[in-house]
């Protein structure tokens, strides 16, 4: 890769062919470190996700006395020495959390809980994220919490104790707030409860149980938690399947280039996280299931995909929060698809990484799409072929980054990505697979970029 960062993408010369497995999922992998780190006893996880941000959460908590061995040098495979509830350590300097917005607001509620104060802070993109969403609840549990803009910015201060329970109804659709909550809960006296305004991915409520922690949803789907006042590491090893938010670049970019019959292997495919399945379903991709199967207690599945004609649709609202880290690599499908595509109910994209709404139709609109931003999505018009010889801006997000890669597959010349390194916080290996079944895409030589 060279120094900026730039990718360049362009037509595929020809189908593409092959069976991937893409990297652990970058959820899970998060949650898995934080709940073994917290854990009585040793917990070793296969299939962790080494992209920086998920680093990041490791080194947190190595910072914090915890000690995590690399059983592999891809650091794929890993043990975890828990320490308990209670037996963080104060550290030493800031606590960086990168890129990671899923790291630093789960950690919220894991930090509202300890004895000690910490600060946690990230880089240029995720100090501009808003932080408010968590520090609001775990504040009214009885943590102090200090950070410019009343706390909602990067860097903040995070002074801990004992904690009360709440009943949290989250103004917005999100699994970090959820989770933040729940983790602050197993710190506090009496039940915790998070309601949401719809249902969002599940990893938390499905792992918890693992490491002996009991989570009830309810018939409303308000979900409780009663702590334990400890954890305890599982018996046998935590596998994370594979990602399906990697996995969707592949699917799409299968999905548009002719002839073309990929395999991806033991996806996960838990509905809050198969929106983006649901969604190219309905714009009429041939994708089908094979081997499903359990991995811990998450289902998986090979996903096969075959090139066909995707065709624009009006998404359904109640599917936007099972899909929202596809929707950029989805924007691409749509605007290489037949008729309109229309996204609603997805304010959320805009507090990414980057506005994903903005950044995304600014790039596509660079490469010739028809594409009208709104305040809560876009209207894409299908077009045949994007224009080539452009350069485009992916602002430092991994997502926009390889989603523009996808795209250009349908284009008439190269396209130039520039600010994409950041790919390696969730995908790392992103190009070397996307060769590997036929892709035209290749990190830029200094003298490229």
């Amino acid at each position: 890769m060279n120094a900026g960062g730039t990718l360049i993408a362009g037509p595929a010369a020809g189908p593409l062919k092959g069976e991937l497995t893409v990297p652990g999922d970058k959820s899970m992998s998060h949650r898995s470190v934080m709940l073994a780190a917290l854990a009585d006893g040793v917990t070793e996880i296969h299939g962790f996700l080494p992209g920086e941000d998920n680093i990041a959460t490791a080194r947190m908590f190595i910072d914090m006395g915890v000690r995590i061995e690399w059983l592999n040098d891809e650091k794929t495979s890993l043990r975890v020495h828990g320490v308990g509830l209670h037996g963080l350590k104060q550290p030493q300097g800031m606590l960086d959390a990168g890129n990671a917005g899923t790291c630093v607001r789960l950690m919220a509620g894991i930090l509202a809980g300890q004895h000690f104060s910490s600060t946690v802070t990230g880089d240029a993109s995720l100090c501009k994220r808003p932080m408010k969403r968590v520090v609001d609840p775990v504040r009214r549990m009885g943590a102090k919490v200090e950070g410019g803009d009343d706390g909602n910015l990067l860097p903040i201060t995070i002074s801990g104790g004992k904690l009360k329970a709440i009943d949290h109804v989250s103004e917005v659709a999100s699994a970090q707030v959820k989770s933040c909550v729940l983790l602050a809960g197993l710190y506090a006296d009496g039940v915790t409860s998070v309601s949401e305004p719809k249902p969002t991915r599940d990893h938390t409520e499905r792992m918890l149980p693992l490491f002996g922690q009991p989570v009830t949803v309810a018939a409303d789907g308000t979900i409780s938690l009663d702590p334990k006042d400890r954890l305890t590491a599982p018996a046998g090893v935590v596998d994370i399947p594979a990602d399906p938010s990697s996995a969707c670049f592949f699917a799409v970019a299968a999905s548009l280039v002719e002839g073309s019959d990929v395999t991806l292997k033991s996806i996960g495919i838990n509905p809050r996280r198969d929106g983006w399945r649901r969604v190219m379903n309905g714009m009429g991709a041939a994708l089908s299931l094979e081997n499903e199967q359990r991995v811990g207690e998450e289902p998986v599945a090979d996903v096969r995909i075959r090139s066909g004609g995707l065709h624009g649709m009006h998404v359904d609202p109640n599917d936007v929060p099972d899909a929202i880290d596809e929707f950029p690599v989805l924007f691409a499908a749509a605007t290489l698809a037949d008729g309109e595509f229309v996204l609603t109910d997805a304010e959320e994209l805009r507090v990414k990484e980057s506005d994903r709404i903005a950044a995304m139709a600014t790039a596509l609109r660079s490469a010739g799409a028809d594409i009208d931003e709104q305040p809560d999505g876009a209207v894409i018009r299908g077009i045949t072929k994007l224009r080539g010889d452009v350069d485009v801006d992916a602002h430092g997000d991994h997502r926009i980054a390889m989603a523009m890669a996808v795209a250009a597959q349908r284009a008439d010349g190269e396209v130039r990505i520039h600010n994409a390194a950041a790919i390696a916080t969730s995908f790392p290996n992103f190009v070397q697979l996307a060769q590997s079944v036929g892709m035209n895409v290749r990190w830029a030589d200094e003298g490229e970029a």
